[in-house]
């Protein structure tokens, strides 16, 4: 093996060591389920809220579906919405 081999098998080898340290790097930003990053404990209490909020939405959009109360009623409900 000549001098040019050692160079290019030492750069190969420091390369393919930089991509793993940086691969498990990003794996421990990862969630537990490999899947989404760990978010901060502001970040988590603002997607809770979010999640909270929509749920309410939702819930209130099923009640305008399916009941059949005056139009009255379903525009109150639709300016609480929109209100949010």
């Amino acid at each position: 093996m000549g001098p040019f081999s050692m160079v290019v098998a030492i750069v190969f080898i420091a390369m393919v060591g930089k991509v793993l340290q940086e691969r498990y790097r990003a794996l421990g930003r990862m969630g537990d389920d490999g899947g989404s990053p760990r978010l901060s404990s502001a970040d988590a209490e603002r997607a809770r809220d979010e999640v909270r909020q929509l749920k309410e939405r939702v819930a209130v959009l099923e009640r305008v579906i399916t009941d059949n109360h005056g139009s009255v009623d379903l525009e109150r409900q639709i300016e609480q919405l929109r209100d949010r």
